[in-house]
């Protein structure tokens, strides 16, 4: 099975295309954790199936490192965006790719290097749709109509959580001394916290100013990654919720930095971010 291995940010996972290599869904699972391995596979935080689709100009399958299937990332819809558009699948700046049933809106920015005809993506902007906040739909067991700076009890010790879904779940926690954070450690027990029915996604996120925080993440399934997309739009959008900053803010990670823009009137946020292509192979099945 031929493949392209893509990161933003960091956060990585291995590509395959669908409209060529033809796997069959009972097998996946297996497949997609042997290839996510970082010793015995290629590596990677996942794999990403890109696929042909009805209702959008492509289809972005995506499963976690651990077999399991994920509804979005941010990070990952970039790199498909790259790879559509750099293989020759399409030759439009706009498109729409749809994960889990949901659409979302790219727009690609494109650079010629030198003896280049066409050009390549380098960077993508997406609109990744309305901040989900009501706690049956994140989902989040919890009282009210959204869940802003609610205290959860992780391990004896109280921490203070806003819950948002970009389409998968997140629970933001604001505080100090980030860097220094044991995640290997307390990822888990958020991840498999009894609040989150369908287990979540964690940031732990420091202020730096009102347009600038540094995040690191507990991503479901996967464990800590250098970027996660909807983790940073969910940031963005927690933070604003609890006063914290701008509706515009750069969140910083381990592997980069991302663009996040709540547009407020309309609803929406809006991503923007780097796409890169590592290398691409072939692998045995």
């Amino acid at each position: 099975m031929k493949f392209t291995k893509m990161q933003g940010c960091g956060n990585d996972y291995v590509y395959v295309n669908g409209f060529t290599e033809k796997i069959a869904l009972e097998d996946k699972t297996e497949i997609v954790r042997r290839l996510s391995d970082r010793h015995f596979g290629i590596g990677g935080d996942g794999v990403i199936f890109i696929n042909p689709a009805k209702e959008a100009d492509f289809e972005m399958e995506m499963y976690n490192a651990d077999g399991t299937r994920s509804e979005m990332c941010g990070n990952g819809i970039r790199c498909v965006a790259k790879f559509v558009y750099d293989k020759g699948l399409t030759d439009n700046t706009d498109i729409t790719i749809v994960s889990a049933g949901k659409i979302k809106y790219l727009h690609l920015t494109v650079e010629k290097k030198p003896g280049q005809d066409r050009g390549e993506v380098t960077k993508v902007r997406v609109n990744m749709g309305s901040p989900i906040l009501e706690p049956a739909l994140v989902p989040v067991k919890a009282e009210g109509e959204q869940v802003v700076n609610a205290p959860i009890v992780v391990e004896d010790t109280e921490y203070r959580m806003t819950c948002v879904s970009m389409g998968n779940p997140h629970a933001i926690i604001f505080k100090s001394g980030v860097k220094e954070m044991n995640l290997e450690a307390i990822g888990p027990k958020f991840e498999n916290h009894e609040c989150f029915p369908n287990r979540t996604n964690t940031e732990f996120v420091e202020v730096i100013d009102r347009n600038t925080v540094f995040m690191r993440v507990w991503e479901r399934g996967t464990g800590e990654t250098l970027a996660c997309g909807t983790g940073c739009c969910a940031t963005a959008v927690a933070a604003v919720l609890n006063g914290l900053t701008e509706n515009t803010v750069t969140v910083k990670l381990l592997g980069g930095e991302l663009l996040i823009e709540w547009d407020r009137e309309e609803n929406l946020v809006y991503m923007t971010g780097p796409a890169v292509t590592v290398f691409e192979g072939e692998v045995a099945l």
